[in-house]
């Protein structure tokens, strides 16, 4: 009989932390709801991108800015009525080329030249958006 209900016991706890860890998203930010998750991407990536260098809060602008990059790509990236949508397209290219700096060049400030093409993509997804592309 004990040797059932430390069996039961055990599955109890593996199911317990499967579920508890499989839950949910880490920053807690993204809903699920494409295009809402969308905007609140680019509003966070737009703060992130315009704090001055010498704010004190610009360094965990940019850890928040990395972790909503992986979170939105991993959320969305295999969900093919996701990926065919142009604002899917365009926001993965701004993605990369953030994430792309952020990894390659960590202790730079980002260029202005980047910083305009960040804003206009940005602009593209969020006129893509409201139109439902």
């Amino acid at each position: 009989m004990k040797k059932y209900i430390s069996r039961l016991l055990a599955l109890v706890l593996v199911a317990a932390v499967t579920l508890v860890g499989c839950s949910g998203s880490p920053s807690g930010m993204l809903t699920g709801n494409y295009s809402k998750d969308t905007l609140v991407v680019v509003d966070s990536l737009r703060t992130a991108i315009l704090l001055p260098e010498d704010a004190p809060q610009k360094a965990e602008a940019q850890g928040q800015a990395k972790e909503i990059i992986n979170e939105f790509i991993a959320r969305y990236r295999r969900d093919s009525a996701v990926t065919t949508l142009s604002s899917f397209t365009t926001m993965r290219t701004a993605l990369n080329a953030l994430a792309g700096h952020y990894s390659s060049y960590p202790n730079r400030p980002i260029p202005d030249k980047l910083k305009e093409r960040l804003q206009q993509e940005f602009k593209q997804v969020e006129i893509a958006v409201s139109r439902g592309a």
